[in-house]
């Protein structure tokens, strides 16, 4: 399969040991200076005081042979389990982040949930049919960098603000999805304000949302989801990886999607479900493209979506990997790492 090529300059070199660290997730590193498609989601009180990191968790960044993506090979581990998946819509004017999944949207079919923004414009959901990759709809909701979005119990859960949740009936939404153009739909009632809604995801009767954090690993809860949307906390912090962006949950897993900056990798960490403490768990890391964002699951695969391929990066010699596809990888691929 060829790749996405974009009529720009490219210069690659060497990692070394710099670059080695700079791509790392060691605590002593620092990243010089916030990337804009990150300042939605940072505040002066990202950097939590009660988590620690004393554990440098090394990512595997051995070379593939990948055929798919533009740019360097991030690692063989990702590879060898993604491929391509359907083409982003709006890249020209929109940058994708978040990914979530609704089934059964209509009738027996099923949807994938892309949110996309730009600042000082609405933000838009894509519906996208996984059975087919054709886009089946968009609708605008109010402005949001739209870190997350998630689905359960009749309600779609994106983020609002940097720590508020907004919720959306499914049945307002499903009928505006399939009216022509791109309708607004209005979030009901206020924002649920949490510790961090940077990234966010459902399983089961839970919702998992979280803070991003480019100084070190912080926190996300896990809240219960009742039938009215509304969020009840459960009171125990798990603790993130650094530059988390993206969260996809298993029954005895959690995979998250890292990244900061347009030049360096991501990493895709998962992480065996159980134990809080990143230092005390089971897990498992290695090199993603660069700008990786949201997770989501379908099918028995992992779907992730990334936002490089858009007009603001992807004209950019920085930019590592320019990709304006999601990746898919069955789910198996990943969890059978840990």
């Amino acid at each position: 399969m060829s790749r996405v090529t974009f009529s720009r300059r490219r210069v690659f070199t060497a990692l070394g040991l710099a670059g080695v660290l700079a791509t790392g997730t060691a605590v002593t590193v620092a990243v010089n200076g916030p990337e804009s498609s990150q300042a939605a989601t940072t505040s002066p009180a990202s950097v939590a005081a009660d988590v620690s990191v004393t554990r440098a968790i090394k990512c595997d960044d051995k070379a593939g042979s990948n055929d798919f993506y533009d740019g360097p090979s991030a690692s063989n581990k990702y590879d060898s389990r993604f491929s391509n998946s359907a083409t982003l819509p709006h890249l020209g004017s929109y940058i994708p982040q978040g990914i979530g999944t609704w089934w059964n949207w209509s009738g027996s079919k099923n949807l994938l949930l892309v949110t996309m923004y730009h600042t000082g414009r609405n933000s838009i959901i894509v519906g996208i049919d996984p059975a087919t990759n054709k886009v089946v709809g968009d609708v605008q909701i109010a402005e949001t960098h739209g870190g997350g979005i998630t689905t359960a119990y009749g309600w779609a859960f994106v983020q609002g603000s940097t720590n508020g949740i907004r919720k959306y009936k499914l049945s307002t939404l499903a009928a505006a999805m399939k009216k022509s153009g791109t309708p607004y739909v209005k979030a009901v009632g206020s924002e649920r304000k949490v510790y961090g809604a940077s990234f966010l995801t459902s399983y089961g009767d839970s919702l998992f949302a979280g803070k991003f954090n480019d100084k070190g690993r912080d926190k996300m809860y896990e809240y219960k989801i009742k039938s009215d949307g509304t969020l009840v906390t459960i009171k125990k912090a798990w603790e993130v990886p650094m530059k988390t962006q993206g969260l996809l949950v298993t029954k005895g897993h959690f995979i998250y999607s890292t990244s900061y900056g347009r030049d360096k990798l991501s990493n895709l960490y998962v992480v065996k479900r159980g134990q809080p403490d990143l230092d005390k768990a089971k897990l498992s890391c290695f090199r993603a493209p660069s700008m990786s964002e949201g997770l989501t699951e379908y099918g028995g695969r992992a779907y992730l979506v990334f936002e490089s391929g858009s007009y603001k990066y992807r004209s950019d010699p920085k930019t590592k990997n320019v990709i304006t596809r999601l990746h898919k990888a069955s789910i198996s691929s990943l969890t059978g790492l840990v």
